[in-house]
C-alpha cells in the first residue's frame, strides 16, 4: 500500500527537521527540501530508515517548485501534505531596513507559500483531499521591533491561509497555520542569559518551546482527526501571546 506523501520545505535543521522526522515516524513518505547539497545530505541521513528523500529547492523560484512537484508526482504520486516551513529573517529597524531586505524576506516567507500551495492544489483537488500547513510565528500577531519585514510576511501567510481555506474546503482540503513562539534552537542557545530570562518571563509556562511541540501540532493537523479544522492559526507559544 502506498504511503501518504508529505513535502516539508526548510527541512535540513531545527523545526523543519523535527517536523519531517515526526511525519516519517508516523508513516508518511517525506520529501524534505534544503537550499544546499549539504542540507540535502543531512535530510537523507535522518530520513534514511524511513525511506524518505531530500531535494534541493529554491522556494523563491516558481519554476523550481513546479519541477520538484512534477518529479515527485511522476515517481511517487501527488503530495497530500504540504508543510511550508522554509523561512528567513533579516532584522533591522525600519529606518535602516533596505528594500532588498524587505523584499527577500517577503519572497521567501510569503510569496513561496503562494507558489507551493498553488502547485500542490493540482493533485489535492483531483484527489479531493489534502493538508496545507503553514508555519508562521507569534510575531505575526504581536509584532516585534526590528522585524517589520518578518512580521508582515508571516501575517500575510495567515491572511492567505484563511482565504485559501475558504476556496478549497469543499474539496476536503484544509489549510491551517501553526504559530510558534520562542522555540529552543541553536540561535536561542547563544543568547545572553539575561535576555533569555527576560523572554522567559513573558511566557506563562516558564520554559522555551521545543521543536517537538511544533511538530506534534503539525502531525495532528495532517491527520484525519483534524479534518474539521481549517483556516485556523494554532498558537504554540506557551501563552506568550493570548
Amino acid at each position: 500500500m502506498s504511503r501518504t506523501i508529505a513535502l516539508v520545505t526548510g527541512a535540513s535543521r531545527g523545526i523543519g527537521q523535527t517536523i519531517a522526522m515526526q511525519l516519517a515516524k508516523a508513516g508518511y513518505f517525506v520529501v524534505g527540501t534544503a537550499t544546499s547539497e549539504a542540507g540535502v545530505a543531512r535530510i537523507e541521513r535522518y530520513l534514511k530508515d524511513s525511506g524518505g528523500i531530500g531535494r534541493i529547492l529554491d522556494v523563491r523560484s516558481a519554476s523550481d517548485i513546479d519541477e520538484l512537484f512534477t518529479q515527485i508526482e511522476s515517481i511517487y504520486g501527488h503530495v497530500e501534505v504540504l508543510v511550508n516551513n522554509a523561512g528567513i529573517t533579516q532584522d533591522s529597524l525600519l529606518m535602516r531596513m533596505s528594500e532588498d531586505a524587505f523584499s527577500e524576506v517577503v519572497d521567501v516567507n510569503l510569496k513561496a507559500v503562494f507558489h507551493t500551495s498553488k502547485r500542490s492544489l493540482k493533485g489535492m483537488m483531483k484527489a479531493r483531499h489534502g493538508r496545507i500547513i503553514n508555519i508562521t510565528s507569534v510575531v505575526a500577531q504581536m509584532g516585534n521591533a526590528g522585524q517589520a519585514n518578518y512580521a508582515a510576511s508571516k501575517a500575510g501567510v495567515e491572511g492567505f491561509t484563511r482565504s485559501l481555506a475558504r476556496e478549497v474546503g469543499s474539496r476536503q482540503i484544509t489549510v491551517n497555520c501553526v504559530a510558534p513562539g520562542i522555540i529552543e534552537s541553536d540561535m536561542t542557545s547563544e543568547l545572553d542569559e539575561r535576555y533569555k530570562q527576560a523572554m522567559l518571563d513573558a511566557v506563562p509556562v516558564a520554559r522555551l518551546g521545543q521543536p517537538e511541540d511544533v511538530a506534534a501540532t503539525v502531525l495532528f493537523l495532517a491527520s484525519n482527526q483534524a479534518s474539521y479544522i481549517t483556516g485556523a492559526v494554532i498558537p504554540v507559544n506557551g501563552g506568550m501571546y493570548l
